[in-house]
């Protein structure tokens, strides 16, 4: 069996992870983004066990250059594997400072930066020449990794509401009827529940057509058609692109070579840097192999993690995050806080917009840990302010996949007497009702 191939995969993948790394931080940058959402709030939501992690003030700035920087080494090979583990660590510094602003493909970058850093990708592009320059198993360990995020996506999809209720699509694609010629098909119910069906059917089954050689060229053109129209249809930025770069991984050698010769002859300095101290394949060391089958493992198995749960995943989001759920619910709410004192006769009902963006009051009011976090916050913030033992409650209300607004949390529990290690349950309202499915 023959384990070693072309390092051009790996090149290109390369290329492309550092490309749009570039892109995504220049892109921030050009909006304001990190204005808007690291330096302008006063409070920011920690994820548990990273509370330590907080935006830099001013200095957040050189924090995206640092990322900006690495990923732009990454991507023509200079000092590779320097440039990834600084990338991995800045990007992922960014992500952990605000909760509010999590999204998968941020995610995605991450566990995907960490498993380069594993990876030993030639500098140069001569190295694609090479018939024999790299070993399958990197290769294959990227295609695993992608592929598992679009069959996870899938199986996520495999619920009542998305596949029964076509929800919530059915929420967002009306608000689409503004576009030219198809804009009214937006409206009809039958679309919704085919844009369900097909999505579902698309993530199962994108993974086995890419990996499979005769389907393979159609199956990257379904990529491109399926991520350019949702990347048109809705607001996410720069995954569509992440993932139709990160198919390219499925594609021979051959293929690869092309993409390289091609960049050779557009930009001839590009990556020149071929010599290289080793005259073999670049083989994976014992240790690099035990840790990317951790990551993938981790990658398997972290998702599932729901399943130890007893409460209704989509209303506690217990377990939600870091599992590839993607698009799969649509939450409206308000919130309403009350800060009493105890040991005395002080009442304040807070402004919220007092401490949140209006970014962070959106995402805070129909997530039970932004809640928790925000109550435990509220307290400190008035004993401060003379409360001596402050008390906090809250009334809030929460409409999930086109359903009425309903209670969320019990307002008769004070927030300072929960942990975060409590059950969702114990102090949400009950959900009543049942969403089957993964």
């Amino acid at each position: 069996m023959r384990t070693e191939t072309s390092a051009a995969p790996l090149i290109v993948f390369r290329i492309g992870f550092g490309l749009m790394m570039l892109l995504s931080i220049i892109r921030f940058w050009a909006y304001g983004w990190i204005y808007k959402l690291y330096i302008f709030p006063d409070f920011f939501f920690s994820y548990r066990y990273f509370e330590w992690v907080k935006p830099l003030g001013e200095w957040t700035y050189a924090l995206f250059a640092v990322a900006g920087l690495s990923a732009f080494c990454v991507m023509i090979g200079y000092r590779y594997r320097i440039a990834i583990l600084v990338f991995f660590l800045s990007f992922t510094y960014i992500e952990l400072m605000d909760k509010t602003t999590y999204l998968n493909h941020y995610y995605f970058v991450s566990l995907l930066a960490f498993l380069l850093v594993f990876i030993p990708i030639p500098a140069g592009l001569g190295a694609a020449e090479r018939r024999k320059s790299a070993n399958t198993f990197y290769r294959n360990a990227l295609r695993i990794f992608v592929g598992v995020v679009y069959f996870y996506a899938g199986l996520a999809k495999l619920n009542s509401d998305w596949l029964l209720h076509a929800q919530p699509l059915a929420t967002w694609l009306p608000g689409r009827d503004h576009f030219p010629l198809v804009g009214p098909l937006f409206r009809e119910r039958w679309v919704h529940f085919a844009f369900a069906w097909a999505g579902a059917i698309y993530d199962l089954a994108i993974p086995f057509l890419l990996w499979w050689r005769r389907s393979r060229p159609v199956a990257f053109v379904l990529v491109v058609v399926f991520h350019v129209m949702t990347w048109v249809l809705f607001p996410i930025g720069m995954f569509p692109w992440i993932m139709i770069v990160s198919a390219l991984i499925f594609f021979d050698d051959d293929a690869h070579r092309s993409i390289v010769a091609s960049l050779r002859a557009v930009l001839p300095r590009f990556g020149t840097r071929t010599k290289t101290r080793r005259t073999g394949p670049y083989r994976a060391p014992a240790l690099a192999q035990a840790a990317i089958v951790a990551v993938l493992a981790y990658h398997l198995l972290f998702p599932f993690r729901h399943l130890l749960q007893q409460d209704e995943l989509f209303w506690t989001e217990n377990g939600f995050r870091f599992s590839w759920r993607v698009m799969l619910i649509e939450k409206a709410g308000m919130a309403t806080f009350r800060v009493e004192d105890r040991a005395g006769d002080q009442r304040i009902t807070v402004n919220n917009r007092e401490f949140l963006s209006t970014f962070q009051e959106k995402q805070m009011s129909t997530q039970p840990d932004f809640l928790l976090e925000f109550g435990h916050f509220l307290a400190d913030h008035y004993r401060a302010q003379g409360f001596t033992e402050p008390a906090v409650y809250v009334e809030s209300y929460v409409a999930l996949n086109g359903r009425m607004s309903r209670a969320y949390v019990d307002p008769t529990v004070d927030l300072t007497t929960i942990s975060p290690d409590d059950p969702p349950r114990t102090w949400l309202l009950p959900f009543e009702e049942d969403i089957y499915g993964f």
